[in-house]
């Protein structure tokens, strides 16, 4: 074999090597992300990679705990939601049975006076009869109305009071002081300190006395 064949050979054989060489190489980089790669690159190398185990940020056991965790905080949740609707609707129901508890006491002191206005529409008596048995009706629901605190609002005499007195007017009057109730339209009447209506009433006007 001439020295030009040998040397081609050598030649042929270094060039095969190298070539292999670079293909390892390239092989090996790529499976290494380059800086600035993003996620889904990484992701692309890691699947040329080939399976890798990744550790778990949370554990299965964890996971769990937390998921059990809160599966009890939304049932006590639940279930205090439903004592506190419980809670409301017996102190509305207890709320209502005391209104009709207190409603019926006051009906019952009531009772025995429609009992005798029905007596009296029923009496055949004289127009006089009749009056006097209305006036006896009258002070029998004055009583029970005494009993509970309520008592009728003074008005005629009275200095007017805008806090007890409704004004529907005024009367000219010499022989009253001025500013002072005259008529009583409709008696006015409070519990204890509580207005439960006013007085409807006429209010002197006397042009002899000078208005402070």
């Amino acid at each position: 074999m001439s020295n030009k064949a040998v040397e081609n050979k050598e030649l042929e054989s270094t060039v095969n090597e190298t070539e292999i060489a670079a293909d390892a190489v390239a092989s090996e980089t790529a499976t290494v992300p380059e800086a600035g790669a993003s996620s889904g690159d990484i992701a692309e190398v890691q699947a040329e990679a080939g399976p890798q185990l990744v550790e778990e940020t949370v554990s299965r056991a964890e996971f769990e705990k937390v998921k059990a965790e809160r599966d009890q905080l939304l049932d006590r949740m639940a279930r205090l939601q439903a004592e506190f609707e419980n809670a409301r609707k017996r102190a509305e129901r207890e709320k209502q049975e005391f209104r009709d508890y207190a409603a019926g006491n006051v009906v019952e002191q009531f009772l025995p006076v429609l009992d005798n206005f029905e007596l009296a529409l029923k009496a055949t008596g004289s127009t006089e009869q009749l009056r006097s048995g209305v006036e006896l009706i009258v002070k029998q629901m004055e009583e029970i109305l005494r009993q509970m605190n309520v008592t009728a609002i003074p008005a005629v005499g009275e200095p007017f009071d805008p806090r007890h007195h409704e004004a529907l007017g005024q009367v000219e009057r010499l022989d009253l002081p001025d500013q002072h109730v005259a008529e009583e339209i409709r008696r006015g009447y409070k519990i204890r300190e509580k207005l439960l209506r006013p007085s409807m009433v006429r209010v002197v006007s006397n042009p002899k006395q000078e208005v402070e």
